[in-house]
């Protein structure tokens, strides 16, 4: 059977693969569109186990507010040229879309969009793309008056990091100030009951160490560490930093001052806490070239 341009097209443009593999299943499945797309699907989940093993720490963080909720997403793939691409920004905003009525990731990967779970569609883009995709984390928050801020944006609510403020009262402006704020101070917490007990005994460590070499008597030693803890404590917790917008002011002044509370937040930044290793340019290029 004849393979035309318009199946080829047809199937493109309902499984999202390239026209080369769309030309090339057509082929093997003597024009059958349906065995077609089986046959791009096991393709596709064939690249997709191959390259499960991939760093994936380029990607999206996207924001979305639906009245008294909001979502924030991280999506990764290899490179930053595939985060650029309106294929892989048509996804993540897709995904937010589906997501809205959603509260975990698990819940996301298997929710349906036009009859595909979202795990599907990953597993698809893989094959069409041709770099390892995942969504690495999902978080909701509810709130009446939330606000949210994306940083170094590459579409509509989509960027590298993306921030939810929930405010107990409406104010849009300082939520969005704050949201900033959040993007750029990147706090541990809201105070110091959300700062995690290891992270404070390893800094209490630390300082414990210093402070002991100083030579001087242990009440000495013990006040100093206490002061050097209260002063990381008040750098890393949103409320005690000083404002971006007002370095005079502490958070905590500036919402008080405006009659309001931060009730929540969540920040999202591309690929933290992933190690990515260092790969010199031609073999990074070699191995695309070979995948």
């Amino acid at each position: 059977m004849t393979v035309t341009a318009k199946m080829v097209k047809d199937l493109r443009d309902t499984t999202g693969a390239g026209m080369m593999d769309a030309k090339r299943a057509l082929v093997e499945t003597s024009g059958d569109f349906e065995a077609a797309s089986d046959w791009l699907k096991q393709k596709g989940l064939a690249k997709a186990q191959k390259k499960s093993g991939r760093i994936a720490a380029e990607g999206l963080v996207g924001v979305k507010i639906d009245k008294n909720s909001a979502s924030i997403i991280e999506a990764n793939c290899e490179t930053d040229f595939v985060a650029k691409n309106d294929e892989f920004q048509n996804m993540v905003t897709s995904i937010l879309i589906a997501s809205k009525n959603l509260d975990t990731l698990n819940k996301v990967l298997n929710t349906d969009i036009q009859g595909r779970k979202v795990e599907e569609i990953l597993t698809e883009k893989v094959a069409s793309i041709g770099e390892k995709i995942s969504l690495r984390r999902y978080e909701k928050i509810n709130s009446d008056f939330i606000s949210s801020y994306v940083h170094n944006s590459v579409a509509e609510n989509l960027g590298k990091i993306g921030v939810l403020v929930a405010l107990s009262a409406k104010n849009d402006e300082l939520g969005k100030q704050i949201a900033m704020h959040i993007a750029a101070c990147n706090p541990l917490g809201l105070n110091e009951e959300d700062i995690p007990s290891s992270i404070l005994e390893r800094e209490k460590k630390v300082f414990l160490e210093q402070a002991k070499d100083s030579g001087k008597p242990p009440e000495i030693v013990e006040n100093m560490v206490k002061g050097k803890l209260k002063k990381f404590v008040a750098e890393v917790t949103l409320l005690n930093q000083n404002f971006v917008l007002e370095p005079d002011n502490k958070i905590l002044e500036v919402v008080k001052k405006n009659g309001v509370e931060i009730l929540d937040y969540v920040r999202f930044e591309v690929g933290e806490g992933i190690d990515k290793p260092v790969e010199d340019f031609a073999e990074e290029v070699k191995k695309t070239a070979l995948s």
